[in-house]
């Protein structure tokens, strides 16, 4: 199957993508990787966010679409949670049915044994608990820290690098809501890659990328039909403004 992915929100979030997938799918034997990738604007897309327009997003969205339906693509993925939240207005406009990086987390945890969960991301991730898609998994955030940690996050995602500082503040918010309860820490914003890729933090850490990307890796090499994954978030209209 055919794999197109939106890059570009940011660009470090884009190469690891890449790097993984087409690692998942060399470890499927006998599969190949059938992958294009198109650039989207990350600073249109904070724009959007920040302001939660959502409809106007899914329309600067959609010539990537195009452009990945015209290439003979399957389907298609959004490289950023951040970007998730605009998806159902996307999938309806959509040329390509969407892999949601979202809708497949709850199951994965229940799977895992894990029931609480702390969240880093993106204000808009924090703040809505993942756009309430976890039915089955209770999940926790810093409200008072949302707004220091989200903009250190849209920092380092528009950089495309972490500094010590920064990865202190991920990692110690990380801890904080480990004490606070939670069974593990979900890194729900591809860029905090950065902060944590081989570090030992000494609590459980999953990343939202890896769930998304084996469930992208089990398409490409024909494991699973498109018919069965997972391609809406159900995102309420409630105001997630940042």
């Amino acid at each position: 199957m055919h794999i197109g992915l939106i890059g570009g929100i940011g660009v470090a979030a884009t190469i690891v993508y890449y790097q993984r997938l087409s690692a998942a799918v060399a470890e499927r034997a006998g599969a190949k990787l059938d992958l294009t990738i198109v650039h989207g604007d990350i600073q249109e897309l904070i724009r959007n966010n920040l302001a939660d327009r959502r409809y106007e997003q899914a329309r600067a969205f959609l010539p990537l679409l195009e452009r990945l339906h015209r290439a003979g693509c399957d389907c298609a993925a959004i490289t950023s949670l951040g970007a998730h939240f605009c998806f159902d207005e996307l999938a309806a406009i959509s040329p390509l049915p969407l892999i949601s990086g979202v809708a497949p987390l709850d199951r994965f945890f229940v799977q895992n044994g894990i029931k609480r969960i702390g969240l880093l991301g993106t204000r808009v991730v924090m703040r809505t608990r993942l756009y309430g898609q976890l039915a089955a998994t209770e999940a926790l955030a810093l409200d008072d820290e949302i707004d220091t940690i989200g903009q250190a996050y849209q920092e380092v995602a528009v950089a495309g690098v972490c500094s010590p500082g920064q990865r202190d503040l991920f990692i110690g918010a990380g801890q904080r809501m480990i004490d606070a309860g939670a069974d593990a820490v979900v890194l729900a914003g591809t860029d905090l890659n950065l902060a944590f890729d081989g570090r030992d933090t000494g609590y459980p850490v999953i990343d939202a990328l890896d769930v998304h990307v084996a469930l992208l890796a089990d398409l490409a090499s024909g494991r699973v039909p498109l018919s069965s994954a997972q391609t809406s978030t159900k995102t309420t209209p409630s105001s997630t403004a940042e």
